[in-house]
């Protein structure tokens, strides 16, 4: 597990943030359904289905001597493949001003999302949620698919995109470092999220609750459980990146923002060649 990290400065916090969500898109890559670059210039995930959501770039460090042969040349490895990009940014991405460059090749500025983190050991416990929900770790095919499906819903996202998540983590198994968790009300799956125990810290991922359940406190319950599994566990720190709609929640637990990751996002219709 390594040593355990409990350093509350912001630059520790930043750098656990970071790390823990490079180590979880690598964890992914690791499957076979995807193509997994990890080099010293960048981290960079293809899949043959054409979603953003996999196929991705991140913790880029380039240089300015060649940073436009370096996306164009990043650029084309998707293109070619008809594929979408998102590139996510953050504060170890080099040059600062990447962004910028990004921009100058046809990526579209998208969204920033926050880098959180909380002290495990004052998570706030204190919630409401339904007296009738209940929380299952995830580990047989039959309830991944489930909670891939409740994903799905969740996010709105094509039925393609789930199956190539549900191939994903099933071919990743079920054990430590990745758990995923399912809650249901009244008998019907209504939420999820994922555990990611590396870099000495515990990510939360993959969070997401139907429309019909939300505002009941379910999504503050899917959050908080497997983060006291990982405290239980000996973790202190616990991290994510929230979507504007998750922030209120996990400012309840206790989560406070260090930074934004930055998404840029193209395809081959509107990435321009240099």
């Amino acid at each position: 597990m390594g040593e355990i990290v409990d350093d509350l400065s912001p630059s520790k916090l930043v750098e656990a943030i970071e790390t823990n969500m490079f180590d979880f898109w690598m964890h992914l890559g690791s499957s076979p359904q995807v193509d997994l670059y990890d080099g010293p210039d960048m981290i960079r995930l293809t899949c043959d289905t054409p979603t953003p959501f996999l196929n991705i770039v991140l913790r880029a460090q380039l240089t300015l001597d060649d940073i436009d042969t370096n996306i164009e040349e990043t650029l084309s490895h998707f293109k070619s493949r008809g594929l979408p990009i998102r590139w996510i940014t953050s504060p170890s991405t080099q040059p600062v001003d990447l962004g910028n460059f990004l921009e100058a090749h046809g990526l579209i500025h998208m969204t920033d999302f926050p880098g959180m983190a909380v002290h495990l050991p004052e998570v706030n416990e204190d919630l409401t949620t339904p007296s009738d929900l209940s929380i299952e770790q995830v580990g047989d095919v039959k309830t991944l698919e489930q909670m891939i499906n409740t994903f799905a819903i969740g996010y709105e996202i094509p039925v393609s995109v789930g199956n190539l998540f549900f191939d994903i983590l099933s071919s990743l198994g079920f054990e430590l470092p990745l758990r995923h968790y399912l809650g249901w009300l009244k008998g019907k799956p209504v939420a999820c999220a994922s555990l990611l125990l590396s870099s000495c810290v515990a990510g939360i991922y993959i969070v997401a609750t139907v429309q019909e359940a939300r505002g009941q406190g379910i999504g503050s319950a899917l959050t908080l459980h497997p983060l006291l599994e990982a405290r239980a566990l000996g973790y202190r720190i616990g991290i994510l990146g929230s979507t504007e709609m998750g922030l209120g929640v996990y400012r309840r637990l206790g989560f406070r923002e260090y930074f934004k990751f930055g998404i840029y996002i193209g395809s081959s219709e509107t990435t321009k060649d240099v």
